[in-house]
C-alpha cells in the first residue's frame, strides 16, 4: 500500500490529544456533564481512530488523506465541546490545533475555511450543549470569540506558511545558482588544466631538445671542419644517426601534444630495447666524456621491451644532471633486470643535495645549486615519465659524497 501522507508529529498529537482527554474525564468526572456512556464511548472511539492511524503511518499504509483526517479530528473535537458545556467546554482548547493542521496541509485559503467552519460549529455547541444556567448572549458570545480567535490563528499560520515557502522557494533559487556556479568552476578549472597541461607539454619538448640540438651543433660544426680523424667520424655519424632518431621520437611527442589530451609524455611506443645499446645512447646523449663513464649491464646482453624515447629521457636527464654536478668525476650507469623489473642507478660524486630536498628537487620549477634560475623542468620531467611508466623514483645521498639516483621500473624481457 502506498503511503497515507500523514507526517509523524501529527500522528503523536492525536494520540496525546485523545489520551489527554481521557485523563481529564477520569480524574474529573463532573466534566461529562451526566453523560459518561456517551462521552466515555467517544473518547474510546477517538483513541481507536488515532492508534489506527499512528499504525497506518509507521507501516507506511494509506488509510485516509490527510485532509480527511483533519475533518474528522475537527468533528470529534466539535462533538466532545458540546457534550462537556459548550460555551464553557475545555475541549475547546483543541480546536486551534485542528485549524493549524488544516493551514498548514491545505494553504490560507482552506485555513480560514477551516477556521470559520470549525468556529461556526463550537457556536452551534454553545447554544445547544450549554448548561441551562448559562445566559443565551454569553453562548453565543463564546462562539463568536473563538471564531473570531481561530481565524486569526489561520491567518497567522497561513502568513508563516507564506513566509517559508517563500524562503524555500529562495534557497531553492540560491541553490541552483551555487551549483551553476559550482559547474562553471569546475569547467573552468578543468579548462584551465587542459591548457596548462598543453603548454607543459611543449615546454617538456623544447626542454628535451635542448640535449640533442646541442649536440647535433657541436657534431655538425666538426664534420663541417673536418677536424674529427678517421674512427671519430664513425662515432659522430653514430650519434648524429642517434640523435635525428631521437628528435624524430620527440616531433611525435610534440604531435601527441597537439592531437591527445595535452599529455607531456605522449603515447607509448613499444619496441626491444638492448641495455648495453641503451646505456651507450645515454651517455652519448648526456655527452659524458669517455673516461668519466662507468656503464654496466647485468645480465649481460640483457633487453627490455619498452618505449626508448620515454626510458631514454628519464635516463639521459639523471646521467646529465649527475655528470652537470660532479665535475671531472666519473659517471656510473647501472641497468640490471631481473624478474620483469629494470633497476637502474646512475650514481656521481657531486655535492649532492641539501638536506630535506630529495622531494622538492623532482617539483616543476625547482633548480638547486648552481642551476637556480633556470627553467628547472629535468627532475619533473623525469618524475612525470618515471609515473606514467608506473616507476618508482628516489634521490638518496652517497656514501663518500655524491648523490645516487635509485629507479625501478616494471618491464617485460622481450
Amino acid at each position: 500500500m502506498e503511503h497515507s501522507g500523514e507526517d509523524r508529529p501529527a500522528v503523536v498529537i492525536r494520540v496525546v490529544a485523545v489520551a489527554a482527554v481521557g485523563l481529564a474525564l477520569a480524574l474529573g468526572p463532573q466534566l461529562a456533564r451526566g453523560l459518561v456512556a456517551p462521552l466515555t464511548a467517544l473518547v474510546v472511539a477517538a483513541f481507536a481512530y488515532a492508534a489506527l492511524l499512528a499504525v497506518a503511518e509507521f507501516r507506511g499504509w494509506r488509510l485516509l488523506p490527510p485532509r480527511v483526517a483533519t475533518a474528522i479530528d475537527g468533528g470529534l473535537v466539535l462533538v466532545a465541546c458540546g457534550l462537556t458545556g459548550g460555551a464553557e467546554s475545555i475541549m475547546v482548547a483543541l480546536l486551534p490545533l485542528i485549524v493549524i493542521a488544516a493551514s498548514v496541509r491545505g494553504g490560507a485559503v482552506v485555513g480560514r475555511l477551516a477556521a470559520v467552519v470549525a468556529g461556526a460549529g463550537f457556536t452551534v455547541g454553545s447554544v445547544l450543549g450549554s448548561d441551562a444556567d448559562v445566559p443565551l448572549a454569553d453562548r453565543w458570545l463564546a462562539g463568536a470569540w473563538w471564531t473570531g480567535f481561530l481565524v486569526a490563528a489561520s491567518v497567522l499560520v497561513g502568513a508563516l506558511v507564506q513566509m517559508l515557502e517563500r524562503q524555500l522557494e529562495a534557497a531553492a533559487v540560491a541553490r541552483s545558482e551555487h551549483e551553476a556556479f559550482l559547474e562553471e568552476r569546475d569547467l573552468r578549472a578543468r579548462l584551465l588544466a587542459a591548457q596548462q597541461a598543453r603548454l607543459d607539454g611543449v615546454r617538456v619538448v623544447l626542454h628535451e631538445f635542448r640535449t640533442p640540438v646541442a649536440s647535433l651543433t657541436a657534431l655538425s660544426a666538426d664534420l663541417a671542419a673536418d677536424r674529427l680523424p678517421g674512427p671519430s667520424r664513425a662515432v659522430a655519424t653514430r650519434l648524429l644517426a642517434e640523435h635525428a632518431v631521437h628528435l624524430r621520437d620527440m616531433l611525435d611527442g610534440l604531435a601527441d601534444v597537439a592531437v591527445t589530451d595535452g599529455s607531456p609524455i605522449g603515447r607509448v611506443r613499444a619496441r626491444v630495447v638492448p641495455l648495453s645499446e641503451l646505456a651507450d645512447a645515454v651517455l652519448d646523449a648526456a655527452g659524458v666524456a669517455a673516461a668519466r663513464r662507468r656503464p654496466s649491464v647485468e645480465p649481460e646482453g640483457a633487453a627490455v621491451r619498452c618505449d626508448p624515447q620515454r626510458l631514454r629521457r628519464v635516463l639521459t636527464n639523471l646521467v646529465e644532471n649527475a655528470a652537470r654536478h660532479s665535475g671531472d668525476a666519473p659517471v656510473e650507469l647501472d641497468l640490471r633486470h631481473a624478474d620483469g623489473v629494470l633497476v637502474a642507478e646512475v650514481r656521481d660524486r657531486g655535492p649532492g643535495l641539501p638536506p630535506g630536498q630529495e622531494g622538492v628537487v623532482t617539483a616543476k620549477g625547482v633548480a638547486l645549486g648552481e642551476r637556480r634560475g633556470t627553467a628547472g623542468l629535468g627532475l619533473w620531467i623525469v618524475e612525470a615519465l618515471v609515473a606514467a611508466m608506473d616507476g618508482e623514483l628516489s634521490l638518496e645521498p652517497r656514501a663518500g659524497g655524491g648523490l645516487v639516483a635509485h629507479l625501478e621500473l616494471p618491464l617485460p624481457a622481450p
